[in-house]
């Protein structure tokens, strides 16, 4: 979930917001980039802000009364990498906090790092292993929208023991707790949206190859360029 106004101590706000500013400044730097030198990408730059936007957005009862939801940022960090989607993050759950309450000003850092930081990080890097090893395009773009969707958990877990650790077995106590809350939706969800992330690039394959070509998405590993990455290509279409 995204982590409520004013729910974590000064202290920790502000911490989790000075880690999350160089990102989110290099970030903006390389967004300036792209969209100077491919102004053609503006269009699935939108669609990637709006893609996770909306599956953000959206609440979806846990237990003891906390809520999970979808975070789409493993589609925006395969096709512009993880710098450019931490800045698109930013911008998205900045705009739910003023216009939804869904987060906060004050747990905007937090909610930064652990949603539009290592979520990305994480998803870009288990799909670029994957690819290396030759694995299909979808197969490694399920599993990127997976594991960016369920780090984003564990952290925000991470997080909220670090602020809140249980008075008797501590940050190690206070992390099994929140993990095991969050892990009871969110699991789900997770396969849910690298389900939905596959169905969203196959649409893209269809409709914006030459993009997607242009931003290294049918790149693979050495392993790759036999005629095995040739059925990739084919199964992608």
């Amino acid at each position: 979930m995204h982590i409520a106004e004013g729910f974590l101590p000064p202290a920790h706000a502000i911490a989790w917001g000075v880690a999350s500013a160089p990102f989110v400044v290099h970030g903006v730097r390389s967004l300036t980039r792209e969209v100077r030198e491919n102004p053609e990408s503006t269009l699935l730059l939108g669609a990637s802000g709006a893609f996770t936007f909306v599956l953000s957005a959206l609440k979806i009862p846990s237990v003891t009364g906390s809520c999970s939801h979808p975070t789409g940022t493993g589609l925006g960090a395969i096709l512009f990498r993880p710098p450019i989607m931490a800045v698109l993050g930013t911008i998205t759950l900045l705009f739910q906090a003023l216009l939804l309450a869904h987060g906060g000003l004050t747990t905007l850092g937090a909610n930064v790092f652990s949603m539009a930081i290592v979520g990305p990080w994480a998803g870009y890097a288990v799909f670029r292993l994957l690819r290396l090893y030759g694995v299909r395009l979808m197969v490694a773009v399920f599993f990127a929208a997976f594991v960016a969707d369920l780090s984003t958990y564990c952290v925000t877990s991470v997080q909220l023991a670090l602020a809140f650790p249980d008075p008797g077995t501590g940050f190690l106590g206070a992390l099994g707790k929140f993990g095991s809350i969050f892990a009871v939706t969110q699991i789900p969800l997770a396969v849910s949206e690298g389900l939905l992330t596959v169905l969203v690039m196959r649409l893209l394959v269809q409709s914006s190859k030459g993009d997607l070509t242009r931003l290294g998405v049918f790149l693979a590993g050495r392993r790759a360029r036999t005629g095995a990455d040739e059925k990739t290509e084919a199964v992608a279409r």
